[in-house]
């Protein structure tokens, strides 16, 4: 059961995933200090830039905390958190926590001027009006024994899980769309 979620506030769309769940009414605090991480069950580690949030990971000493975290609670990462939940190999400065056996390719649709939105087919509900953005997103690959493809946009994968952990390529705290963030906490309390 699910009793606190905490948003991992290094940088990145923190505010907007806080936001997010108070409009479900979840319990949520923002984590700027790895003591707060005993507080919560689940962990959001949001889009923004991954090489700062890996800098700033390591920086404020939240490497290892975060991996122990992971052990025995869940994590949600989005864009640039999928990319440091991933498997994918130390690269530019990017240390990838390897929570999650996929790899991730950054800014795979392009740069910046690249973003777009788009509809998504969502597999647990069997919708495909999830409208979602992607801006500089990571494209995944080399799914591990386990991992189980939840959104696909145009066939390709963009929300996966290993069952306790949950990762998009896109933007779900962005918009009113609650359904990402509800279905995750449906889950984890299941």
């Amino acid at each position: 059961m699910v009793r606190k979620v905490g948003v991992l506030a290094l940088q990145g769309n923190y505010i907007q995933h806080k936001r997010m769940l108070d409009n479900l009414g979840i319990n949520n605090i923002l984590v700027q200090y790895p003591r707060e991480l005993e507080k919560c069950d689940l962990l959001i580690i949001p889009g923004g830039e991954s090489t700062t949030i890996s800098k700033l990971i390591d920086r404020n000493k939240f490497r290892k905390p975060i991996m122990n975290f992971a052990q025995i609670n869940s994590v949600f990462g989005t864009c640039a958190g999928m990319i440091l939940l991933s498997s994918t190999k130390e690269a530019n400065n990017l240390k990838p926590l390897g929570v999650m056996d996929f790899k991730a390719k950054r800014n795979a649709y392009g740069r910046q001027v690249n973003s777009f939105s788009g509809n998504l087919h969502l597999e647990f509900d069997n919708s495909n009006n999830f409208k979602a953005l992607f801006i500089r997103a990571p494209k995944v690959s080399n799914l591990g024994k386990g991992i189980k493809i939840l959104a696909t946009y145009k066939k390709e994968p963009v929300m996966i899980s290993d069952g306790r952990h949950f990762a998009t390529t896109f933007h779900p705290e962005i918009g009113n769309d609650v359904r990402i963030h509800k279905y995750i906490m449906e889950q984890i309390n299941a």
